[in-house]
């Protein structure tokens, strides 16, 4: 029997040595999980047997644990290299359309041919439905997909609303609008101006050009909208073209030289599509006076605002923290793709693994539980960083020295049992 129980330390210590092994192999494993070997003696008695003088029958390897603990996160250049700091897993299937979803704390990930973000396995990430404005429409895993980036570019906006404040100087001199109206051509004719750019259904960019005249009636001001004649049916026409009528602002002098109470703010104008030379779709813009003031200052613009954009060409990825993928446009546009599926189990260390740093569901584990990143005990998801291994390569040196004494010391029982049974066949 002494054979038999130095034989099973024996295969202790190699199991330990393998597990031992296998740590220090993936030291430098992006998402990788450490091991340890876990054993229990082997005690045999009888129904009748006494405890007292019963004697163990060795060591059995009882379990291999997976140890989840948090791997250092390592700073990349890559905003698609994605790194969990605290409880979770990624969400992954192996191809579109699976939902036999794997999990997985390695998240190098990268763009496929297709446009689907992939990690070098080519398992797709899988992320949780969100409205326009990023919010979830579900958090159940059965809901999530795949994440493709648009392959068309960003669709531009005409502008609808302008908001521009100026201040007017109330040292100009007042000019009859009877007897002098807003010329475009002849500086003479108007106090000051200022442009800003609008866009079109087809997002070609207008410059859009004020003119303010301060009248000879005391604190009032008209104000006019051109664009150049040459953006405007019928081609070749010079002359600037007038958007909308006139606009009159008048200041209260008791409040500072703010817009008078009963003043109105905003000049509106519409251009049909036959209007544009470029074709674009009717438009209908209004321009806010808001904010703009009267006072001893110069002229200057204050503040400017316009809600239309161009056409955009996709310029790259942004993932919060809370693990939502946005698509960034250059015309300063981005559009939610999705927000990252974050995976939890009641007892991770079930999970059974599988392969290129991933794991899969078991009874054990207990069912997933899905979430989004940042809630309840999940941790969130930092960009630009990778999860390294969480083997401390030290203690696994020591361990191997450990492990290596632990296997001479059984082949010295062995040895002497030997020695023992050789002497007892010698006895004459």
């Amino acid at each position: 029997m002494s054979f038999n129980t130095a034989l099973s330390g024996l295969n202790a210590a190699s199991a330990d040595l393998n597990v031992k092994s296998n740590n220090i192999a993936n030291v430098s494993t992006t998402g990788f999980k450490e091991s340890r070997a876990e054993f229990a003696d082997v005690f045999a008695l009888s129904a009748f047997g006494s405890s007292d003088t019963a004697i163990g029958n060795g060591v059995v390897l009882n379990n291999v644990a997976q140890q989840f603990s948090q791997g250092n996160l390592e700073l990349t250049n890559n905003a698609l290299d994605l790194g969990i700091s605290g409880q979770g897993f990624f969400a992954l299937a192996p191809n579109e359309n699976n939902d036999d979803i794997v999990y997985s704390r390695a998240g190098a990930f990268n763009v496929d041919k297709d446009g689907f973000i992939v990690n070098s396995s080519g398992q797709f990430l899988r992320a949780f439905p969100v409205n326009a404005d990023g919010t979830v429409t579900s958090t159940s895993m059965s809901s999530t997909t795949t994440v493709q980036l648009p392959s068309s570019a960003g669709i531009p906006q005409a502008t609808a609303n302008v908001d521009l404040a100026t201040n007017l100087p109330s040292t100009a001199v007042g000019i009859d609008p009877l007897v002098t109206a807003i010329d475009p051509t002849d500086p003479t004719t108007y106090s000051n101006s200022t442009s800003f750019t609008m866009f079109d259904s087809l997002g070609n960019e207008h410059i859009v050009t004020m003119y303010y005249q301060k009248t000879t009636t005391p604190n009032e001001w008209n104000v006019e909208a051109y664009i150049a004649g040459d953006e405007i049916n019928p081609v070749g026409t010079t002359t600037p073209f007038q958007l909308g009528g006139t606009e009159t602002l008048n200041f209260d002098p008791a409040a500072g030289g703010a817009l008078a109470a009963l003043s109105t703010t905003d000049l509106s104008f519409s251009l049909l599509g036959t209007d544009y030379v470029s074709g674009a779709a009717a438009q209908s813009v209004t321009v806010s006076f808001t904010g703009t003031t009267q006072n001893s200052a110069g002229f200057n613009v204050t503040s400017l605002s316009q809600d239309g954009f161009p056409t955009g060409r996709l310029s790259g990825l942004d993932i919060s923290d809370d693990g939502l993928i946005r698509a960034t446009f250059t015309n300063g546009q981005a559009t939610p793709l999705g927000k990252i599926a974050l995976a939890n189990f009641a007892n991770p260390q079930g999970l059974k693994q599988i392969g290129n740093t991933s794991w899969s569901e078991t009874i054990d584990s207990g069912q997933v539980l899905g979430g989004e990143a940042g809630t309840g005990v999940l941790g969130l998801i930092q960009s630009g960083a990778l999860e390294a291994s969480n083997v401390d390569l030290t203690a696994e040196l020591v361990g191997l020295i450990t492990a290596q004494r632990n296997f001479q010391a059984n082949s010295k029982a062995i040895e002497t049992n030997n020695a023992i049974t050789q002497t007892i066949i010698n006895l004459r």
